[in-house]
């Protein structure tokens, strides 16, 4: 290459470069900047701040063991219906949810496979408007005890009958539930039969002592197994001693059943 021709190549170079730095100076540096990393994806299996398992969330334990024993000791089988799994699920992720220990999840599945007939449903209370009017309504037998429960409105009866796997009655109960899950259970008391929220229900009343004034802590160990003995007395959490002795039994079994499947809260 002769000298005429490097000299022409240079100067081609030189504005070449020139012509670039005066389109950086008219650029926005925010275009020329490198993209940001991707943000990291959310980890599997999040429980939400609100306390409720997110749906689809691992359970901790095996589902496929936990089935297994409950189909081979027929208390689900020897086939488990969808709606019996469906309902085992909302109450485990409930329970989940509550940290709750080996004996108290196991109580809270029994206690809603006797309230509810075994089918492991949120169940209506049994009658109809005219039996929940003279039970609790204002214009029926005790308009006294309607009021003090808050069913102060005629029709109350019917609207604040029983609902969920525990029996959730009277109006004020249902706004106190409401309350603390965050739902509109005074103006949508039928939300109370939906299992997600009727396990919520359950778990945190049995824990903080809504329905009988007493809680799982007054009878049963937080963590590990229990007797049969202990899970007999903690039906005062919910009814008395009424069906005491057939609960625990159901107890027993839910907590074999969770044993064999590794819960872990």
């Amino acid at each position: 290459m002769s000298r005429a021709e490097q000299v022409a190549q240079l100067k081609e170079h030189l504005a070449a470069g020139m012509a670039l730095a005066d389109l950086l100076a008219q650029s926005d540096p925010a275009e020329l900047a490198p993209a940001p990393p991707a943000a990291p994806a959310p980890p599997a299996n999040v429980v939400r701040t609100d306390g409720a398992t997110a749906i689809g969330d691992a359970l901790p334990l095996d589902e496929g063991k936990f089935y297994d024993w409950l189909r081979g000791n027929s208390m689900l089988g020897p086939t488990i219906s969808q709606s019996e799994f469906d309902g085992c699920t909302a109450i485990l992720k409930a329970c989940h949810a509550a940290g709750f220990g080996l004996a108290y999840t196991a109580y809270a599945l029994a206690t809603a496979y006797h309230e509810t007939a075994h089918t492991m449903q949120p169940i209506h209370e049994y009658g109809g408007n005219a039996y929940y009017t003279r039970l609790y309504d204002v214009t029926g037998q005790n308009p006294a005890r309607a009021r003090l429960n808050g069913n102060t409105a005629p029709g109350d009866g019917p609207r604040y009958c029983g609902r969920g796997y525990v029996q959730l009655t009277w109006k004020n109960n249902y706004a106190r539930a409401g309350s603390e899950l965050g739902v509109d259970l005074v103006g949508n008391p039928d939300l109370a039969m939906q299992p997600e929220i009727a396990a919520q229900v359950m778990t945190r009343g049995m824990l903080e002592h809504w329905f009988t004034g007493k809680g799982l802590a007054d009878y049963l160990p937080a963590q590990g197994n229990a007797s049969r003995g202990a899970y007999a007395n903690a039906r005062r959490i919910i009814n008395g001693t009424d069906r005491a002795d057939d609960i625990a039994g159901y107890a027993v079994n839910f907590e074999t059943a969770l044993m064999a499947a590794g819960w872990h809260a």
